[in-house]
């Protein structure tokens, strides 16, 4: 290719390009980049109040998870066992292979404390201490563990251990990990430990105390953030959930097999943030318009650019003609632009409450919250001063939405593959 040649090329590229950009809406051209992209195998993005996963890339393709099983060890530990109990070191965790906290054979130590060791340090010998201790043996602690991958309806997920080293039968998905530690994040107990930067405990057996510092750079590193677990193994490779937290809203991301994966962690919880902000469209005791009504609980969700326009909710009243003012079709109109009613189905509201016991406390009926067609969240509806008390939104079993994706820029691509055409010479 001569001189001549590639100058005519050069002006003629740059006169594509400006007619591109002439083409182009301003909006287009000023509006952010959405779309993103990371160096792992697989990833997942999660808004922890809604379960909705905002990105996923091959998130549904079950993967070996090094020490990212010990979020489970965690959750199951807490859940199942007294957390000031005194845990024994036994011969199977003395000395086990992997990471370790370098236990005593014959150590005891609260569970509480173990459980800082499991997650700051990723512990191998603390995870066999602990499955032994709470399930009696690990392979009664491995049965908890899947019985409760199964209640969080984690399909791509099974467990043959409680450390993570690499087994056969032993996976999970960058998707069912995101969902499993929003769940996680709900519970005070894990949210606390997995959010300490260091911490110090007891050591009886020796002049000098165990001092664990959290190998989980992020919580060094990015603003915010508060969480979660580290991971690897020669066959795994890098593994990292992280969470972050700003302006009252959380997020979990996951990336397996990721040799950058403290770059793209930033990377995911910014796009979370900026794109997906969470939005409180109910609030508890809000009064629903055109009834003698009020709301049982807030809802809160995380709405892309333009998604507001397209949310929809619809009243389901309980037969019960007291429940209705006036005969005027209308919703809360906090949940979006569009809003009905129905008087049909009325146990369908007296179920999605989440308590038939909560009929006793004046339930008439359900707000059934869509976002287009995809139905994102029901809200129950009182008679006023009839509301329950609030509960703990650790109890919800989360089913995980996805985000829709962006379009990436789809003229920028355009533009980008007609350059290469442009100066592709062959071979």
């Amino acid at each position: 290719m001569n001189m001549k040649t590639l100058t005519r090329k050069s002006m003629l590229s740059l006169l594509l390009c400006a007619l591109l950009l002439a083409l182009v809406p301003v909006s287009a051209v000023s509006a952010e980049n959405r779309s993103i992209t990371t160096h792992a195998r697989a990833a997942a993005l999660i808004d922890v109040t809604s379960g909705r996963i905002l990105y996923s890339s091959r998130g549904d393709e079950p993967m070996l998870i090094a020490s990212l099983t010990k979020i489970m060890t965690a959750l199951v530990a807490i859940e199942n066992s007294d957390i000031m109990s005194k845990v024994k070191v036994g011969k199977n965790a003395f000395a086990k292979e992997g990471s370790s906290l370098y236990l005593k054979l014959g150590e005891e130590m609260t569970l509480k404390d173990m459980l800082y060791g499991l997650m700051l340090r990723s512990g191998n010998d603390a995870a066999t201490a602990i499955a032994e201790h709470v399930g009696g043996s690990e392979q009664g602690f491995v049965y908890l563990m899947n019985a409760k991958a199964q209640e969080l309806n984690l399909k791509n997920t099974h467990f043959a251990n409680p450390h993570g080293l690499d087994a056969e039968g032993h996976f999970s998905s960058a998707n069912d990990l995101a969902v499993l530690t929003a769940y996680a994040m709900h519970n005070p107990v894990f949210k606390e430990i997995v959010a300490t930067k260091e911490k110090a405990a007891d050591n009886p057996y020796e002049k000098w105390d165990y001092k664990w510092s959290n190998k989980n750079k992020m919580l060094r590193l990015y603003e915010g953030a508060d969480g979660v677990k580290t991971g690897y193994t020669k066959k795994a490779l890098r593994c990292l959930v992280s969470s972050a937290t700003r302006d009252g809203q959380q997020l979990v991301a996951v990336t397996l097999n990721d040799g950058n994966d403290w770059n793209d962690h930033a990377s995911l919880l910014d796009f979370g943030f900026n794109h997906y902000p969470l939005k409180t469209l109910v609030e508890r005791g809000e009064a629903v318009k055109g009834y003698s009504l009020v709301t049982g609980k807030a809802f809160a969700y995380p709405l892309g650019q333009g998604e507001e326009a397209r949310l929809v909710n619809k009243l389901v009243l309980s037969a019960d003609p007291q429940t209705s003012a006036n005969g005027n079709a209308a919703g809360t109109g906090s949940a979006g632009a569009g809003s009905s009613v129905s008087t049909d189905a009325g146990r369908a509201g007296v179920n999605a409450s989440g308590s038939e016991g909560d009929v006793n406390f004046g339930l008439r009926g359900v707000i059934i919250l869509r976002l287009g067609d995809q139905e994102i969240g029901r809200v129950p509806v009182y008679t006023p001063g009839q509301l329950p008390p609030e509960t703990s939104p650790y109890v919800k079993k989360y089913t995980a939405a996805r985000a829709s994706a962006y379009p990436a820029g789809n003229w920028l691509q355009a533009f980008g593959s007609a350059l290469r055409a442009l100066f592709h010479t062959g071979e």
